[in-house]
């Protein structure tokens, strides 16, 4: 399987492709049954017939449609792996018993996550607001991966309950307790420094890990609960009162802060004026993704986003060093992503590969040789000759050995045919004349194209020799793209006495498939590639300031 791959196609379609069994955690934010105008965010045509099919039938038709891909989510998910669906209020009831207790059962369930992603507004005095989305939890089994997750301590917290500081260095602290409710067996009742918990009915109850940090984790089992009492003592970390009660200190510095449950109020939605806002209204926040995979993931571990959107979720795996999937059936959406993940992109990022319906010609047509020749045969359903030296002008092989040629070329000429036919034939006699006389092809040359004297070769061995050479254009295994055209004019607006340009830059482009957006990079360095710092311009116009000085501007259009 492909990880670090952004697929443009129906998800289900490419779910059934993927192994079983081999995803270690799902996160799906799929269009919400609201019926509002804002689903159709992108507006190209592969979203909008999504967004057409799902409402051909009410209720019942979404929940058909989004079962069956949640059943093939289930078959590539690992026994150990954990599963996030985000939805609103609108179909949350159906969507968890239709749909999820029914395939994960309901003893896999985890929590139901709430998320305020809002504040009430005006329209909360005529109707109580809705403020929140619901995104369900469930395992495969009941051993999967779990960290435990905090919030950020408020200042107000801090303030109120760290409010010690010896001057020492450490900072703030709180005093927490050392003792626990009831007597226990052994030690740790004994008495210490003169203070008894067993006198209150309670017992010793000393921080294990701190112990461990201190003298290592063999040495901290051989010592008493006095020793270790003494050896914090030792360290500034207890406290004495008045009343010659002990306490621990707890420095905020050590703090991980508040532990969460399944209410979430700390993630705020991302403000109209965020630099992490990329253009479209049901954009999550990267911190409620970076929660999500962290909390059930671990570095190296495979997460995949079936409705990709905007990348948000695989923009937050990618930085958090994990692998990834990406699909979503929008062009759009698609390409967003990959510029995305390009603007992120450093010297210690991990490749990724952008898997689309058409392939572009230049692309292909300049690729290295070796490359283009193993991956044509592999599309056109072959196995490429991993030899690179002495293998006849051969490339590779169909499944019943007959000899494939690859030439990444335009116009081929009639001595290819001659040469490959005497190729084919040295290679395997029996094969060559067998094929021959059941009238089956000898052999296949790939190309992107083939001039006349080919041709016209090649149905006169058919005719008049019964040798069948079929000549198979790169078109004709997958679908090619030519490139937009692109240029820009610059015009300057204005320019202030410190220097600042303030420059108007418009793209002019042009494709036969139509336009969709452009994106701007308005400090392009050709060693760390495009890096867009306005990813979607629906217009092509796109005004910045420049100090005086030398500047690269590149432009992409989609």
């Amino acid at each position: 399987m492909t990880i670090n791959k952004i697929i443009l196609g129906d998800n289900l379609d490419i779910l059934r492709q993927i192994e079983d069994n081999t995803v270690d955690l799902i996160y799906l934010d799929p269009p919400f049954f609201s019926n509002r105008n804002y689903e159709v965010i992108w507006g190209d045509e592969g979203e909008i017939r999504s967004f057409k099919d799902r409402w051909a039938g009410g209720i019942d038709h979404y929940i058909a449609w989004l079962k069956e891909r949640v059943e093939q989510m289930y078959r590539v998910l690992k026994r150990t792996g954990s599963f996030f669906l985000h939805c609103d209020w609108h179909a949350n009831a159906y969507i968890k018993v239709d749909i999820l207790d029914k395939i994960f059962g309901s003893k896999n369930f985890r929590g139901e996550i709430i998320w305020q992603r809002t504040n009430a507004h005006n329209d909360a005095k005529k109707k109580l607001a809705v403020l929140k989305d619901t995104i369900w939890y469930y395992t495969k089994s009941e051993k999967f991966t779990y960290r435990p997750i905090y919030s950020t301590l408020s200042e107000k917290y801090t303030d109120d309950f760290y409010k010690y500081d010896d001057g020492d260095g450490r900072g703030r602290y709180r005093l927490g307790d050392l003792t626990a409710p009831n007597i226990r067996k052994g030690d740790s009742g004994s008495e210490w420094n003169g203070f008894n918990p067993t006198v209150g009915n309670r017992h010793w109850a000393i921080p294990v890990k701190i112990i461990e940090d201190l003298v290592g984790t063999k040495k901290a089992k051989k010592l008493s609960t006095a020793k270790k009492l003494d050896l914090l003592y030792k360290h500034n970390l207890i406290k004495i009162s008045k009343n010659n009660i002990p306490s621990f200190k707890r420095y905020l510095s050590d703090s991980n802060g508040t532990l969460l449950g399944d209410i979430w109020t700390d993630i705020s939605n991302i403000p109209a004026q965020s630099k992490e806002r990329i253009g479209y209204p049901t954009q999550k926040p990267e911190a409620l993704l970076e929660r999500i995979v962290e909390m059930a993931s671990h570095e190296g571990d495979i997460v995949l986003d079936p409705f990709v959107g905007g990348g948000t979720t695989i923009a937050v795996t990618d930085k958090l060093k994990r692998s990834w999937i990406g699909i979503d059936q929008s062009v759009q959406a698609v390409k967003v992503s990959e510029l995305r993940l390009q603007k992120q992109q450093n010297l210690f990022s991990v490749p990724f590969t952008v898997q689309l319906y058409k392939y572009d010609y230049d692309t292909l047509r300049y690729k290295n040789a070796f490359e283009f020749e193993n991956w044509i045969v592999q599309q056109f359903g072959g196995t490429s000759n991993i030899q690179q030296r002495n293998d006849r002008g051969l490339d590779g092989k169909m499944p019943d050995n007959t000899p494939i040629q690859v030439k990444r070329s335009d116009n081929i000429g009639r001595n290819i045919i001659d040469n490959f036919k005497s190729a084919a034939e040295r290679n395997d006699k029996k094969l060559f004349e067998k094929n021959r006389k059941e009238l089956k092809p000898v052999g296949y040359i790939i190309a992107f194209s083939f001039g006349k004297g080919a041709i016209e070769e090649a149905a006169r061995l058919k005719i008049k020799e019964n040798i069948i050479i079929k000549l198979v254009t790169v078109g004709e295994i997958v679908p090619i793209a030519k490139k937009p055209t692109i240029s820009i004019d610059i015009s300057e607006k204005s320019r202030d006495e410190n220097g600042i340009w303030d420059l108007e830059l418009t793209a002019n482009g042009h494709s036969d498939a139509g336009i969709e957006f452009y994106s701007w990079d308005c400090s392009y360095d050709s060693k760390k590639g495009f890096k867009p710092s306005l990813i979607i311009d629906k217009e092509g116009r796109h005004r910045h300031q420049f100090k005086a000085g030398l500047h690269y501007v590149a432009v992409k259009v989609v």
